[in-house]
């Protein structure tokens, strides 16, 4: 069942790969850039340091990721699609940061990596669509060096009672009509828009992060809780 969830949420990353950024833009009205700005402010990263970028896309994060290292210091960007990983490439080389970065197609569920490999681990707007996402971040502890954090950007729900109605309004009414009209891709964006409400509230998130065995766990909203960034860290006596 899991692998028939994932091979068919593979597919529609795949039919959406030309129209992606395009549409985060139109979607998030081109906030998802600032959230993540905002996030990348708090991470502490060495010039040294390895980073992993999970369900990494087209490679925005990885490319913030990677400006802000140096040889030998590298971020992995993985993705279970390619054609995800072809538009990721090509804005890798644009940036000029391809000594820093390496693109891999994989699954965040099954990492493809030795225990406590890296200092940094990030997921944007890719855990909601994995199948078992405690698994997902049970692999991603594992990965983690002892010390290392964990920095999940994810949307999230709004829990004010004048906000939240009109959030609910947007993403079940206006943002397929966005991707049936931008993108030509209705049921896609159907698809996307029910995983954002039914993902996980942003204090779930946090309770999911802390029964991985993550410590330090801490979270910034945004846009009145439309997003969440969740911080933690794999306590220095932890178990690989």
């Amino acid at each position: 069942m899991a692998n028939q969830y994932l091979h068919n949420v593979r597919g529609l990353f795949d039919t959406i790969a030309p129209n992606y950024d395009r549409m985060n833009n139109i979607i998030s009205l081109g906030t998802h850039r600032h959230w993540r700005t905002q996030t990348m402010r708090q991470i502490q990263l060495a010039p040294t340091a390895h980073a992993l970028d999970l369900c990494c896309g087209t490679g925005d994060w990885t490319i913030a990721i990677a400006q802000r290292l140096q040889v030998p210091g590298e971020v992995i960007g993985l993705d279970f699609s390619l054609p995800m990983l072809t538009y990721a490439e090509q804005k890798v080389r644009a940036a000029h940061v391809q000594d820093q970065v390496w693109l891999r197609h994989g699954n965040a569920m099954r990492l493809p990596f030795k225990p406590n490999t890296f200092d940094l681990v990030t997921i944007g707007f890719g855990l909601r669509n994995l199948p078992d996402k405690q698994r997902a971040l049970a692999e991603i502890y594992r990965v983690l060096k002892p010390g290392g954090q964990l920095v999940c950007l994810e949307t999230s729900q709004p829990d004010q009672a004048l906000i939240k109605p009109v959030w609910q309004w947007y993403f079940t009414k206006v943002v397929p009509w966005f991707g049936r009209l931008f993108a030509h891709q209705y049921q896609e964006y159907s698809y996307l828009q029910e995983t954002t409400r039914h993902f996980a509230s942003y204090q779930q998130l946090a309770d999911m992060f802390k029964t991985a065995g993550f410590q330090a766990v801490h979270y910034q909203r945004f846009n009145f809780g439309a997003a969440a960034a969740h911080f933690g860290t794999k306590p220095t006596g932890g178990v690989s």
